[in-house]
């Protein structure tokens, strides 16, 4: 394998970067220094982790465009949609500034329970050592900080390793930490090339890992790891519902934004739309009519909504998905094209359950519509899937709500918002194949850290 790589813009086809992979020694070596450095990381008392954290919002929000740039640069998403991934980012780093001073454990009393012996067992949190945080490249700047805000306010060193897609951002990122407080003995950049990645999650020095990614990604992490504390927030196959009493407008926007923006490119994205029979067809046209004012094409220009997928293979995976739903009966309304690695955004009718756009997390810029009767037939279908990340239904009834919310194989149910619903203070995550463990600043803290409990 090479040792170095390129970072090409999707858009535009030009190399941007070219970069060496950080070698097995150097990675080595930055574990090495964590592991020393966790000492110090210990020795930061509460409220100087928040501040630090504090002023690297300060810091991120002065460098906001040129990040924003970069991850448009780097990873084709829309310069609207990056800047507001930035503020985002911002939000998450502040809610660990504030939760760095909230960290709080509790008393038991042992008379609780006969016999008494007149103890208090007191319960505290603290820091795991090192986290090995594994960042993907749809939102390099936010879920970068939904790790390393959250680690540092717990007291951990941090091993950084983004997407190799993202190197510029990441770097700048991790200078950021560095001008914002955080030691160099706390918080190591590292991108190694894929062959050496088992020898450092398994690296005993290396105490936990957070990954965002794909699930074969996370299997591989799993068999190397062993006995480590995994953090795994891992893909989705998100439906979307409306019902007969549900807000069509609203819905069509939730569709619009949450499965066009970032290009489909979200695990959170409404991958699956279901409509009740008796609105399928209102839904269906006007959704149509919003797609067709959709501006597509160059990510860079402020009125674009629709920018290219990540790379070639990406693109060409979404047109196979396509085609295989066309060919099993599926009526294509619109797009179905690709011009380079954009695809025109995409909507598909009567998409039937067992085409890979319904069975399998499909990155792109594609909405496959399908009918149903009865919450119980909708139900067993939305679960008949190996994902359980979030959902999203449209209705007025509250009935329904509670209904799918007990049913539901997924980690959440917005109520008359789409699955794509996330705030950087809620507890995120899913069940079955979407992952293990939640993020969300306070519940990363706490994925993050280790109970001890003080008998006196």
């Amino acid at each position: 394998m090479s040792t170095r790589y390129q970072v090409v813009n999707p858009y535009q086809g030009e190399v941007i970067g070219e970069y060496g992979y950080t070698s097995a020694e150097a990675a080595l070596a930055a574990i090495a220094t964590l592991k020393a450095g966790q000492r110090m990381a210990k020795a930061m008392v509460a409220h100087e982790r928040a501040d630090v954290l504090r002023k690297l919002a300060g810091l991120l929000e002065r460098h906001g465009e040129t990040l924003a740039r970069l991850i448009t640069a780097e990873t084709g998403k829309t310069i609207s949609d990056a800047r507001v991934e930035l503020s985002r980012a911002v939000n998450t780093t502040i809610a660990s500034a504030e939760e760095a001073r909230q960290i709080h454990g509790e008393a038991l009393d042992s008379d609780a329970y006969a016999p008494s012996r007149g103890r208090i067992g007191l319960v505290c949190w603290r820091p795991l050592g090192t986290v090995l945080c594994i960042t993907p490249f749809n939102f390099p700047l936010n879920i970068a900080m939904h790790k390393i805000g959250p680690a540092f306010a717990a007291g951990n060193c941090i091993l950084f390793k983004p997407g190799p897609a993202n190197t510029a951002s990441a770097r700048l990122l991790t200078e950021l930490c560095y001008q914002a407080g955080i030691p160099q003995d706390v918080l190591q950049l590292c991108i190694p090339s894929l062959p050496d990645m088992a020898a450092i999650i398994g690296h005993p020095d290396i105490d936990a890992i957070n990954f965002t990614g794909g699930t074969a990604a996370a299997d591989a992490i799993a068999a190397a790891a062993g006995y480590k504390k995994l953090l795994l927030e891992l893909g989705g196959n998100d439906p979307l519902i409306l019902m007969p009493d549900g807000d069509v407008d609203a819905a069509v926007e939730a569709a619009i934004n949450q499965r066009f923006a970032t290009a489909g490119q979200r695990c959170t994205a409404a991958k699956r739309v279901f409509l009740h029979r008796d609105v399928h067809a209102a839904f269906r046209e006007r959704l149509l009519a919003r797609t067709r004012q959709l501006v597509v094409g160059d990510p860079s220009l402020e009125e674009t909504f629709v920018g290219p997928v990540i790379h070639a293979d990406a693109a060409a995976a979404v047109m196979a998905g396509i085609e295989q739903a066309v060919a099993a009966g599926a009526s294509l309304l619109c797009g179905g094209k690709r011009e380079g690695n954009v695809i025109l955004p995409t909507i598909l009718d009567q998409v039937t359950d067992q085409c890979a756009l319904m069975t399998e997390e499909l990155f792109g810029p594609v909405i496959p519509l399908a009918v149903f009767d009865s919450l119980t037939e909708l139900i067993a279908r939305i679960n008949n899937t190996p994902y359980g990340l979030q959902a999203g239904v449209f209705t007025q009834d509250l009935r329904v709500i509670r209904q799918l919310f007990e049913a539901l194989d997924v980690g959440s149910l917005m109520a008359n918002d789409g699955p794509g619903f996330r705030a950087e203070h809620f507890p995120f995550g899913g069940v079955k194949g979407s992952g293990v463990g939640r993020e969300g600043v306070k519940y990363a803290i706490r994925e993050m850290s280790i109970q001890k409990t003080l008998v006196l």
